[in-house]
């Protein structure tokens, strides 16, 4: 099979996996139609485990409704579901100084503030991906707004204090790359200097700070300069993250034509893919120590469904950028690998937490932290990414 045919064929199957089963499930079992938003703890079946709410669901789901519908299928309860989470994040998610909610009851009672900004950035992509697919100044606005209010957060310790004690001074990679990610959705429908200044100051620190060539890794915890920090923290390698910062640069590079940036992004890719992937038993594992020492987490070998997702997408956008067979070969056995396992063939949707031999580690559809996110922006990129190359 030529390459345009297999990736031809993989956008209908993630279309046809998209608009079947994985929206379709979330619109069923996820969306509150009595008090707006959703709901992602959800078992097997998609029954209702736990009414608590997702701060950072609330913005995936809308941002996911909306991404479906402006790049899938022109779905009116896409749109309807984006717009009753969107409904439900300005009535109850943020409190009175501006932060996001980690957690809220069903009604937007709310359960629990974290230090970080993560629900705000979901927010904002949310609003900025509605706007895009109804033209709204009016959402276009909010997303900036609220992407100028999570930059002071970050510039105040008041809003967002240390994590550690101030004998332990670092800086974490999550929010660095997801603000490449934020600002990009963004600047569909905004213009404002802002957004590029975050991703170029984003892409500095990732260069200068998280790659360390001497492990051949890009770390997740660094000094506050990047030094590196020989501690179990400071070694960790999240191999899922790492790969979806490689597809945020890819987006960059080919949006600006830096092939610098290519060419780091792809070696970002294959050192992550080499600590990644599991030769036993195959599947991409969540943590690996750069000195090979054991990894603290619990669950370091189990295979998670997102790092399979930002697997498939970044060996495709790699090969659309390259045409190197080594980026179609690499897809090819990660898509393998993932169907084979993850996709629930009874009840639909996928499984999320696999041991590391693949099998089944529990059931559940959603909880906190998974619900309706990685596996349809998985399926909707991949599908723009197949129009590009076909």
């Amino acid at each position: 099979m030529d390459a345009k045919t297999y990736w031809k064929k993989w956008a209908d199957k993630c279309r046809s996996d998209l608009t079947t089963d994985i929206m379709p499930f979330w619109l069923k079992y996820g969306w509150d139609r009595k008090n707006g938003g959703v709901y992602t703890c959800v078992d097997r079946d998609g029954k209702l485990m736990d009414s608590t709410k997702s701060g950072w669901f609330q913005g995936r789901f809308a941002f996911t409704c909306s991404y479906a519908y402006n790049a899938v299928k022109k779905d009116k309860k896409y749109l309807a579901a984006a717009k009753s989470t969107l409904d439900f994040i300005e009535a109850h998610l943020f409190d009175k100084r501006g932060r996001a909610y980690f957690s809220l009851k069903a009604d937007g009672t709310p359960l629990r503030m974290r230090r970080y900004v993560f629900s705000e950035c979901f927010a904002a992509i949310a609003m900025s991906e509605y706007a895009k697919a109804t033209g709204s100044k009016e959402y276009a606005k909010k997303a900036l707004a609220l992407f100028k209010r999570i930059k002071k957060f970050m510039a105040d310790p008041k809003m967002m204090p240390a994590k550690f004690e101030p004998s332990f001074e670092a800086q974490g990679h999550s929010l660095t790359m997801i603000l490449i990610n934020v600002a990009l959705r963004l600047k569909d429908v905004c213009d404002d200097p802002i957004l590029d200044e975050q991703i170029a100051e984003s892409i500095r620190l990732l260069k200068d700070n998280f790659v360390h060539p001497e492990f051949k890794a890009l770390l997740e915890t660094v000094g506050p300069n990047g030094e590196f920090i020989d501690t179990m923290i400071g070694r960790t390698i999240n191999p899922g993250h790492a790969i979806e910062t490689s597809w945020f640069l890819m987006e960059v590079a080919e949006k600006s034509g830096d092939k610098e940036l290519l060419k780091l992004a792809l070696t970002i890719l294959d050192w992550s893919l080499a600590w990644g992937w599991d030769k036993k038993y195959g599947g991409i594992i969540s943590f690996r120590d750069c000195k090979n020492f054991p990894p603290q987490c619990y669950e370091q070998d189990m295979k998670f469904w997102w790092p399979q997702c930002e697997t498939l997408i970044a060996t495709q956008y790699a090969w659309n950028l390259t045409k190197n067979s080594k980026w179609l070969n690499w897809h090819k056995k990660m898509r393998e690998w993932t169907y084979k396992r993850m996709p629930d063939r009874k009840y639909g949707e996928w499984y999320g937490y696999l041991h590391r031999d693949g099998t089944v580690a529990q059931p559940a559809k959603g909880n906190l932290f998974k619900g309706p996110f990685h596996i349809p922006r998985m399926m909707t990129k991949s599908i723009e990414l197949a129009a590009a190359a076909i």
